[in-house]
């Protein structure tokens, strides 16, 4: 095993651009911790900065446009659904750099009007293209929102622009190796309060966060990771995931290889599928905002919640247990559309 010292110096040779507001707080839930029945804390990277609406994504930007940076980029391309976390928080991150932001967003949900982070995509200026599912699969027009977004970069290098592409979720190994960083500003944290973690829960889409939490992990030891699958994945994920975290490790000068069993991951709290409301998450928020006063998403957030709650309430982990909840943030999905975000207000209207 190695030291949080020993990692953090890895990380140190690797280009980076300073985003975010790190360390992120961490703290203990305590009035959740009675109702369950566990001893939560809370990892608070719902609070990353750069601006208001901050997440998880800003530890993988300062490594992906770092390195951006270094080889002289001005453009930057990305994908996400029209309220991606992730593209919303690489145009805030081009926009401190310098860099000129291109998103190519698929409407899984039309938009009807500008909310939440498609607004503030429009508020930041970005070059927003929007990509209709027109009848086919989220996987097909996914597949179409990246031969279009190349195709411009193909153009744009012609003009002699330098670019730089970042794929849905930052999921890459470099975005990956600052989650790396952040399991050490985790376990660093804990050695701070004299805790001694069991658990660790989050919710995963693209897998580029857990990837590099287990990647983290397999180095320095620390809590069990459960990983609450936000949409349908095949039976590949775990593998595919493992393999993007040994990526990771590989960019710090590692030669750990992650697996896919050094890690769980659980489909059961995704509900009708990726932005979709499921009545458990829907609890869940509303839980949490009456007990701590603190928001989760319905899209994320709040799946990866439901699942913790449930693993407590069932004795799927031990009564007593401490347990930390990675907050990733998204809260800004509060005000996405009214059928992505269900009714988190308990059904209340003016």
């Amino acid at each position: 095993m190695e030291t949080t010292a020993q990692v953090h110096a890895r990380l140190s040779t690797l280009p980076r651009a300073a985003l975010g507001f790190f360390p992120t707080p961490f703290h203990r839930a305590e009035n959740l911790s009675r109702e369950l029945g566990i001893d939560l804390w809370i990892k608070r990277d719902d609070l990353t900065g750069m601006s208001l609406f901050g997440g998880n994504k800003v530890r993988k930007l300062e490594y992906v446009l770092g390195e951006a940076r270094a080889r002289g980029c001005d453009t930057v391309v990305s994908y996400g659904a029209t309220q991606s976390n992730c593209a919303m928080q690489v145009a805030t991150a081009c926009r401190r750099l310098g860099m000129r932001p291109i998103l190519y967003l698929v409407a899984i949900v039309e938009p009807a009007e500008l909310r939440a982070n498609l607004l503030l995509d429009y508020v930041l200026d970005a070059e927003v293209h929007l990509v209709p599912l027109n009848g086919g699969t989220e996987e097909e027009a996914e597949e179409e929102a990246v031969r279009l977004g190349r195709a411009h970069m193909a153009r744009l290098e012609g003009e002699g622009h330098i670019c730089c592409e970042v794929p849905m979720g930052a999921a890459q190994p470099l975005g990956s190796a600052g989650f790396i960083g952040g399991w050490a500003e985790l376990l660093d944290q804990c050695c701070g309060q004299g805790i001694a973690p069991d658990y660790l829960f989050l919710g995963t889409g693209t897998g580029g966060t857990l990837a590099g939490l287990a990647a983290g992990r397999k180095l320095m030891g620390g809590p069990e990771i459960v990983a609450v699958n936000v949409s349908p994945k095949d039976e590949g994920y775990p593998a595919r995931t493992a393999e993007l975290g040994t990526r990771a490790l590989r960019a710090i000068g590692s030669d750990e290889t992650l697996r896919p069993e050094d890690f769980r991951t659980d489909l059961g709290y995704y509900g009708a599928g990726y932005e979709a409301p499921a009545p458990a998450a829907t609890a869940a928020i509303r839980r949490l905002a009456r007990t701590e006063g603190i928001l989760v998403d319905p899209v994320y957030t709040g799946k990866a919640l439901s699942g913790l709650i449930d693993y407590a309430e069932q004795g799927k982990i031990p009564r007593g247990s401490t347990v930390v909840f990675w907050h990733t943030g998204g809260a800004t999905a509060l005000f996405a559309e009214p059928e992505m975000v269900g009714p988190v207000a308990g059904g209340r209207t003016l």
